[in-house]
């Protein structure tokens, strides 16, 4: 039997804010869902969101899902997390949100976390005309058949909770449980990720290390290349979302890129700019940096 934590064991027995949203029919409230998974995969899951137009402000989520003690335990504790919450603060809360929430999930059972969050993006992208393809990781290249798992999806997975082992790849996405064939290419991705963490880790000692025996500011080629060393950083992130960034120009304290893909065109790009790039640069280099998107 699964270890189960109180908070779980009391949001399956007594789910909060179960079944659908009706429309209200009202010209400043919209009602929404976003589905994800499979009923022949096991989980199911369909989000409801009602949404007060003018500020883009959750009023109300429900949830409809087949699945196990955590898949309701996970749904109806999202459902909880972004009530009140604007949509660009609800695109902010990740699975670790969920599983937190309810005081830790057993590892085998992340997936049902995972699938909360899919399941609020998947909404809230459709809220606003965004075409699915433009943000669905399983777009790229197909890496486990029997569960029809992306490569792009895995990345994501891995980077975000920081994923050692095909187990735990295993335990959040379903990738490799079936027929285990995909468990080697799984493998050889962690590897990579990895491999691209520590070189980027080295990039930064080696370009840092020297500067801060120096007494004299950074010069612009220094601060540039440090820029870039950090938008290195963010990429594989974007990239598993269907996104990319590219460093366009640096005016004194002020970074202009160019948000390509699918953060191009999403309208929480400010999110992405302030929360995943301007807090590393200013971690890394000044504090005085400020992030622009140039159109």
């Amino acid at each position: 039997m699964w270890d189960y934590t109180e908070k779980v064991l009391d949001l399956f027995y007594n789910p909060k804010n179960q079944g659908a949203i009706e429309d209200p029919q009202e010209s400043n409230i919209a009602v929404v869902f976003g589905e994800v998974g499979s009923i022949a995969c096991g989980d199911a899951l369909r989000l409801h969101l009602k949404i007060d137009i003018e500020p883009d402000k959750i009023l109300e989520a429900r949830f409809q899902t087949f699945g196990c003690t955590s898949a309701i335990a996970s749904s109806s504790a999202l459902t909880e997390i972004i009530k009140g919450l604007t949509l660009d603060e609800a695109l902010k809360i990740s699975n670790r949100d969920i599983a937190n929430y309810l005081g830790g999930l057993p590892e085998a059972k992340m997936h049902c976390s995972v699938m909360g969050q899919e399941a609020l993006e998947a909404a809230i992208f459709k809220y606003r005309g965004i075409e699915t393809e433009q943000h669905e990781d399983d777009d790229g290249r197909l890496v486990c058949s029997c569960f029809s798992i992306s490569e792009n999806r895995i990345r994501r997975v891995v980077i975000e909770n920081n994923l050692t082992t095909v187990e735990q790849v295993t335990s959040y996405v379903k990738a490799g449980g079936g027929c285990s064939s995909c468990a080697a290419e799984i493998e050889d991705l962690i590897t990579t990720i990895q491999q691209e963490k520590e070189l980027i880790a080295q990039r930064v000692a080696a370009e840092i290390a020297p500067v801060q025996t120096q007494s004299r500011p950074l010069t612009t080629v220094q601060k540039i290349s440090l820029i870039q060393t950090v938008l290195q950083e963010v990429r594989p992130i974007l990239i598993a979302d269907g996104g990319d960034v590219e460093l366009y120009d640096v005016e004194g304290d002020v970074v202009k890129v160019i948000l390509k893909g699918a953060c191009g065109t999403c309208e929480s790009s400010t999110a992405t700019l302030k929360n995943a790039m301007e807090v590393r640069l200013r971690e890394r280099i000044s504090s005085n940096l400020v992030v622009e998107a140039v159109l």
